[in-house]
């Protein structure tokens, strides 16, 4: 379902894009002298498990994986082993009975990745430099490091289904980097695409019959039982682009040009060619059209004009660069 020339459905949403530079305090970690010694972590020292180490492993998290709690003597640790495997870290604190039973939850289901992803814990209360570097408000929350740099997870409890979902998105991400390890040390086995959800599938093959109503119905349904399904918004969006545009040949696109040219004014003559634009690629130019109409007008097709925009961000993907620079554009327009 993916417009030519703009998102493409297999490449993660998230990115290290924004990251939080930790540099300074990863600095002031390595010189301040260590107040105890440091913790022993898998593939990052070479020091190995020792029965100190066994004794200081996230409750829940057995079998494998990297499981510390992070202080100062570690995290540098942490963040070097992140350029082999993600590091998820999971900030928690003593008079939070929630983060703690999401702290002891997570380290099975990191677990069962079998060492592809690490696990780490870290307390606010005596790591506090760590949730001011990472603008933390509240516990728990769950980052994950990759190549030194973090990457928001979720905060408050996330249902198995959420962090599987999003675990398994990190390690795209990962993989688009060109972390493929494992915290051991060892190759990690390649990334299977996980099965689509029945819905996504149902829309999918819907659209193989060429059956957009049905398609639009699929994904609108699981919008409505899982609102924060972001791929199945970004579906929906391309669906509705490519229900606008099915019915259009040349000669049609020709005539929506001309009209368009003529009637720089008329909302509906440029929506229909800023479609066009997306559907051949042309992503740029369709942002600036619609950009460049609500710079100059205001009423109801100003905001007919920006909810269609907002729509074919979600099309191209709004972690894509060019969206990040529309989005400022039409700030500026909009103010």
């Amino acid at each position: 379902m993916s417009v030519p020339g703009s998102r493409n459905p297999h490449v993660p949403s998230a990115s290290l894009r924004g990251a939080v530079d930790l540099s300074a305090l990863k600095a002031r970690a390595t010189a301040a002298p260590p107040q105890r010694a440091a913790r022993p972590v898998d593939a990052a020292g070479g020091e190995g498990t020792t029965p100190e180490r066994e004794a200081e492993r996230a409750p829940g998290a057995e079998g494998g994986g990297l499981a510390v709690e992070i202080d100062d003597a570690n995290f540098p640790d942490i963040v070097q082993l992140s350029s082999q495997a993600p590091i998820v870290v999971l900030l928690w604190a003593q008079y939070s009975p929630e983060s703690q039973r999401v702290r002891d939850e997570l380290g099975p289901q990191v677990d069962a990745y079998g060492g592809r992803l690490g696990y780490a814990t870290a307390d606010i209360e005596a790591f506090p430099q760590l949730a001011q570097a990472l603008g933390v408000q509240a516990v728990p929350t769950a980052i994950a490091f990759l190549k030194g740099q973090p990457i928001p997870l979720f905060q408050g409890a996330a249902a198995p289904a959420q962090s599987r979902q999003l675990f398994d998105e990190l390690l795209r991400v990962a993989e688009a980097n060109g972390v493929t390890g494992t915290v051991d040390g060892a190759p990690a086995a390649p990334l299977e695409e996980p099965p689509l959800p029945p819905l996504h599938a149902e829309a999918y093959e819907a659209l193989e019959r060429g059956d957009f109503a049905a398609a639009e119905a699929a994904l609108t349904k699981a919008i409505a039982e899982q609102p924060s399904d972001h791929e199945a918004k970004a579906a929906l969006a391309q669906v509705h682009l490519m229900t606008r545009v099915q019915g259009l040949g040349q000669s049609e696109a020709e005539v929506a040009r001309q009209s368009a040219a003529e009637n720089p004014d008329d909302v509906e003559a440029q929506l229909v060619v800023a479609d066009l634009d997306l559907q051949g690629g042309h992503v740029e130019d369709a942002f600036a059209r619609l950009v460049g109409f609500i710079s100059r007008n205001f009423g109801p097709e100003r905001d007919t004009a920006r909810v269609r925009l907002l729509e074919l961000f979600e099309v191209v993907g709004t972690t894509d660069p060019r969206v990040s620079a529309a989005r400022q554009q039409l700030a500026r327009a909009l103010f």
